[in-house]
């Protein structure tokens, strides 16, 4: 292809992009005036992306927080390929091999290895299933009154109306979809750095755990069915919880009898540096949700697992049948993919990785503190970090909106090779499970010469 082929190229994508895609959260029409500013990549390789200019970025986030393995794994590829020589699909009342062996593996590497999983497409249909059963399951033990979904302020657990209403927070923006779905009341996030209940002790002293026992008491025991969180949250600021805090849940939901349901979509599959991230507080949830790196984005692959005991509640009759169906949950193909993924989660021994380079990854950030307006830096469990930027290190004053700090440092993150998106003045940092040292090093100065850029601009 010549030179001006490729560019004729170029323009092409750009402008059916413009014309006729709907992407996520921009306004197709700002690039109808400068469409090279729409970034279109073609081809991936461990954790690089390359877009159609033949530029490299590295990719600090991941893909959405799901890649583990990285861009361009044939093993991947190859199993897929191959499971399409069998059975595409799920016949009604039937399965197959794929799905079957999945949700094996998967069981064996969940906290309770007796438990059943329920396979979904994606995060939000996870969460969504995860609410479902946790009202049949009170429903099936007379308890048709619990519906109450307790769940924290700000959380991010889809973008469905349920899952809206667990939360609403980060990219879900309920707001624009009318009122939401009712019973669900929203707690305190575990957020040491802004913590308003522990503001005047300087420590945490799991208020926000206390926070839902309250909530749980006046709304009444006999009419909340499950609590919702996000063992450590991304959407909300990339926090992880004081290590007390897992623990003093787990002990208010058996108190009142309330199913504890632990997002794991982001944390699930070595990102925290264990297979989940409960396993670092020894807390089994009743429910576990996870999808992303389930399959490293290959294919979509999710599901719900419920610990044995929640799952031997719907063993029975016609009235404990879980009525819920999707049409790809499970799918064979995808399920292939994801088997293939876990094979190389575990030759690779990419979750002791996770561990490693993510303490070495904290480690490193601390120079970050040299710049003023780095108020905080969050770590050490795995490759899940993240720096917040302030106006004021004493305060915790955050920079004004207006100021347009978030975007200015992904744009220059992107300008020294780094691939991510900052909100709220948060720069989050989860590179694929594959990261090596030397990768971190490549982050970690490059995040240092965007931080110096921005001072300069300021």
């Amino acid at each position: 292809m010549t030179g001006r082929e490729n560019e004729q190229r170029h323009e092409d994508l750009r402008r059916m992009a413009i014309d006729h895609l709907w992407l996520p959260f921009h306004q197709m029409n700002d690039f109808a005036q400068t469409p090279e500013t729409l970034k279109i990549y073609e081809s991936g390789e461990g954790c690089w992306l390359t877009d159609i200019e033949g530029r490299r970025v590295f990719d600090m986030m991941s893909g959405m927080w799901l890649q583990a393995v990285g861009y361009g794994r044939k093993e991947i590829a190859d199993a897929v390929h191959e499971a399409m020589q069998g059975i595409t699909s799920n016949p009604w009342a039937g399965t197959n091999p794929n799905t079957i062996r999945v949700s094996a593996k998967i069981a064996s590497l969940a906290p309770d290895k007796g438990s059943r999983v329920f396979l979904t497409n994606g995060g939000a249909e996870s969460n969504e299933v995860a609410l479902k059963i946790a009202k049949k399951y009170h429903k099936i033990r007379g308890d048709a009154g619990r519906y109450k979904v307790v769940s924290r302020a700000g959380s991010y657990h889809g973008g469905t109306h349920a899952t809206m209403a667990a939360g609403g927070g980060g990219i879900a923006a309920p707001e624009d979809y009318g009122p939401l779905q009712p019973g669900n009341f929203h707690v305190t996030q575990p957020y040491e750095y802004r913590c308003s209940l522990c503001a005047k002790n300087g420590s945490c002293t799991l208020e926000c755990a206390r926070d839902v026992e309250r909530i749980i008491e006046d709304e009444g025991p006999e009419t909340v069915a499950a609590f919702i969180g996000e063992p450590m949250s991304i959407t909300g600021g990339v926090y992880i919880p004081h290590d007390d805090y897992w623990p003093t849940i787990r002990e208010i939901c058996d108190r009142f009898g309330v199913l504890m349901i632990m997002d794991e979509v982001v944390t699930g599959y070595g990102r925290t540096g264990k297979w989940f991230a409960s396993m670092h507080w020894d807390v089994q949830p009743d429910i576990t949700t996870m999808a992303k790196q389930l399959s490293s984005g290959y294919l979509p692959a999710a599901g719900a697992i419920a610990r044995k005991e929640v799952a031997d509640t719907f063993l029975g009759g016609e009235d404990e049948k879980f009525r819920h169906l999707y049409t790809y949950g499970g799918h064979p193909i995808a399920c292939a993919a994801a088997l293939a993924n876990l094979k190389i989660i575990e030759e690779e021994n990419l979750v002791e990785n996770s561990a490693k380079m993510g303490q070495y990854l904290f480690e490193r950030l601390q120079v970050l503190y040299r710049h003023p307006f780095v108020g905080d830096i969050r770590g050490g469990k795995g490759l899940f970090a993240a720096v917040e930027l302030v106006k004021d290190r004493e305060t915790r004053e955050r920079f004004p909106a207006a100021m347009g700090v978030s975007d200015k440092i992904t744009a220059l993150l992107d300008s020294h090779g780094l691939l991510t998106r900052a909100a709220d003045g948060v720069i989050p940092i989860l590179p694929p499970l594959i990261t090596t040292s030397d990768d971190v090093d490549y982050i970690v100065e490059g995040v240092d010469r965007a931080l110096s850029d921005l001072a300069d601009g300021l």
